[in-house]
């Protein structure tokens, strides 16, 4: 067997799945009587259009069939080059014509189709592979509507994606990361598969020479720099329709992104909006968060505050979704059992408490958490119903789950006879943090599902939606809690999300343990802006000691360096500066009538300071220039001072360093009492 013939029959080998589209490919090469004589294959690249094509190939020669090929990527539009190429397919019977890589070459689709074909031999046959959809006059012609078929190359199944790895030798217990990453797509894998293993125990990770060759060969040229932005925002988000892109792109750009991207054939365009391909959506992100960290986040953050933008102006029936699409974003963050898959439940109904529902509201208490969690439902339920949501699939009246979560504004004596768990809630916030006027706490209270209690399901996925849709929603809210049972599961995700246990509670036996956040140590805005950085700092977002009033002023050094960053970061956005942590620390004189002013002055000063030495005064610069002359991307901030990317990157990190050791020795802002405070006692 010659080197031809062995190729031919490794790459036959190679062909994984794909069953639909050889078998019409095998009834057109067998002239079956209801074959069509035109096919075409169409799909984003790395997909395997060029593999069917190659099988086709393969299969014809087998039968004696003369094969053309035609790439269309050498014929320049021009139609005579196409007739040129394609003669011996109009000259000799039974012969198969082969187009690849078509959308090169797209504007020749109705003279094609109006003219070249119809010169065709007898009983020859075409194949057409390319990115772009075909046009829709194939089946709006009666003629052609019997004699063409469009075929969609779709992703591999995990199965597949699977199989495709075995052939290629890859070690069945290292194959689980690479089919995660590739999203079905034959190049991703096969490029997978070619980096070596990682380390034992090392998660595995594409380099950055594959990442480069998949955003290559899987998006190609684009337009412009918005036009990479867009592509950049659609593959963080989970969906994706013109309002993210006008809060990301600016109103002058959204509205032309938005018509490019739905026309981009690794892009689905469905009712909920414009969903990119999974191998797309893997490598993009990987690809952008290796190459440039800081425009990754900057563009995970403002999709972070877009969908909070979208979960509070929703109407109540669309406001879990939004919550599930915002969530969407931390689908990688090591979630109980991967638990959230950010779709609709359209099998489950969640709706308020009914009278009726009372009795099975209390079964499924008592059943799940005991008599004693259940007399504490009762007292609850008779003194504030509205707080109360209640699951059931649709179709019964029956309920299968609930939850209530409480508003308080006030420790009341009756409350705490009858729920240990407010009574341990109100001694720790009257202990650590107190109310202040016009504020309340939150407490996820109950989360009630039998059977599997509290562990992962689409009843525990509403649940967790509807909490945070409730932070998200809610105005004036100080303090929040959440209470569960199985802190095994919840106690590590919890903590990462923010929510650290706070205290455990005996309930008739069975320990409760609460987990909570004091939102004026980080507002829902900076938790939304902070959650969305891929490297995110851990932020003390509960007093370690009694507060004398209002949200305690001392933050940990961590909390603090959070803050500095973020005041830098939203300079020149008033509304999010003036929402920042820092306005409640020593920075800021009690009783100031400009706070916000204030905060901006001890900053500049701490800036100007740290100029003490040659690397003081770089780091000075690339901090002026970075956040308070706001340059529109870090490299062209490096570019305006002159000094390579890497240079640029290290002064920057020196300069925050330097910038918040600063602030934490510099003299606090004289009070009114004439008398300043530390930052650091």
């Amino acid at each position: 067997m010659g080197l031809t013939e062995r190729l031919a029959a490794a790459r036959a080998g190679a062909l994984v799945g794909r069953e639909p589209e050889r078998a019409v490919l095998d009834r057109m090469l067998s002239d079956a009587a209801d074959a069509p004589p035109v096919a075409y294959l169409h799909g984003p690249g790395g997909i395997g259009k060029s593999s069917l094509l190659r099988y086709a190939a393969r299969q014809a020669e087998l039968g004696g069939r003369r094969v053309v090929h035609v790439d269309g990527r050498f014929l320049d539009a021009d139609p005579r080059r196409l007739e040129e190429a394609a003669a011996p397919a109009c000259a000799e019977p039974g012969a198969v014509l082969l187009i690849d890589t078509f959308e090169q070459c797209q504007s020749l689709e109705a003279w094609l189709r109006e003219t070249f074909l119809r010169r065709l031999a007898d009983r020859a046959i075409v194949i057409l592979a390319g990115r772009v959809a075909p046009d829709v006059e194939w089946s709006l012609d009666p003629g052609w509507a019997r004699l063409f078929t469009a075929l969609a190359v779709r992703p591999l199944d995990a199965a597949e994606s699977d199989a495709l790895l075995a052939a290629r030798g890859v070690p069945a217990e290292q194959r689980g990361p690479f089919v995660a990453f590739a999203g079905g797509s034959p190049l991703a894998l096969s490029l997978a598969a070619s980096v070596p293993a990682a380390a034992p125990g090392a998660p595995w990770e594409p380099t950055g020479d594959v990442l480069t060759t998949l955003v290559e060969r899987l998006v190609g040229d684009l337009p412009s720099a918005v036009h990479r932005r867009a592509l950049e925002v659609v593959v963080q988000a989970y969906v994706t329709r013109e309002p993210l892109l006008r809060a990301v792109l600016g109103e002058e750009d959204a509205g032309t992104a938005f018509s490019w991207l739905r026309q981009l054939p690794y892009i689905e365009a469905t009712p909920e909006g414009l969903h990119p391909h999974d191998a797309v959506r893997a490598a993009l992100g990987a690809d952008l968060r290796w190459r440039d960290p800081e425009r990754y986040d900057d563009v995970r953050v403002r999709v972070s505050l877009a969908g909070l933008r979208a979960v509070r102006d929703a109407a109540e029936d669309d406001a879990l979704l939004r919550v599930a699409e915002w969530m969407f974003l931390f689908r990688n963050r090591g979630g109980p059992d991967e638990l959230y898959n950010y779709r609709s439940h359209p099998h489950i109904e969640d709706t308020p408490l009914r009278p009726e529902d009372v009795p099975g509201v209390l079964r499924m208490a008592e059943e799940a958490e005991g008599p004693a969690s259940a007399a504490a439902v009762a007292y609850w339920v008779r003194r504030r119903p509205e707080a109360f949501r209640v699951h059931r699939y649709a179709g019964s009246r029956a309920p299968v789950a609930f939850m209530a979560v409480l508003r308080l504004d006030a420790p009341l004596a009756e409350d705490r006879a009858a729920d240990p768990v407010i009574a341990a809630v109100w001694d720790l916030v009257e202990a650590t943090a107190p109310l202040g006027p016009g504020e309340h706490l939150g407490i996820r209270r109950f989360a009630v599902q039998p059977g599997g209690h509290q562990r992962p399901s689409p009843l525990m996925e509403l649940i967790s939606r509807r909490a945070i849709g409730e932070e998200m929603r809610t105005h004036g809210r100080a303090v929040t809690f959440t209470v569960f049972e199985d802190a095994g599961r919840w106690g590590r995700y919890l903590a990462g999300a923010g929510m650290p246990e706070l205290a455990a509670v005996d309930v008739g036996g069975r320990r409760q343990h609460v987990f909570g956040r004091d939102w004026r140590r980080q507002t829902v805005d900076q938790w939304v802006r902070h959650r969305a950085r891929a490297a995110v700092t851990p932020v003390a977002t509960w007093p370690a000691t009694a507060a004398t009033s209002g949200p305690d002023s001392r933050l940990p050094r961590a909390a603090f360096a959070e803050g500095v960053l973020e005041a830098l970061r939203t300079w020149h956005t008033p509304r999010a500066f003036a929402t920042s942590v820092l306005l409640h620390s020593p920075l800021v004189p009690p009783g100031s009538s400009d706070p916000a002013g204030d905060l901006r002055g001890a900053i500049i000063t701490a800036l100007d300071a740290i100029q003490t030495d040659p690397a003081g005064v770089k780091a000075h610069e690339a901090l002026t220039a970075a956040y308070i002359t706001a340059s529109r991307t870090h490299r062209a901030a490096a570019r305006r001072l002159g000094v390579p990317y890497g240079t640029y990157r290290r002064h920057l990190a020196l300069g925050k360093d330097r910038l918040v050791d600063q602030l934490l020795r510099q003299p606090a802002p004289v009070t009114p009492a004439g008398r300043g405070r530390s930052l650091t006692e």
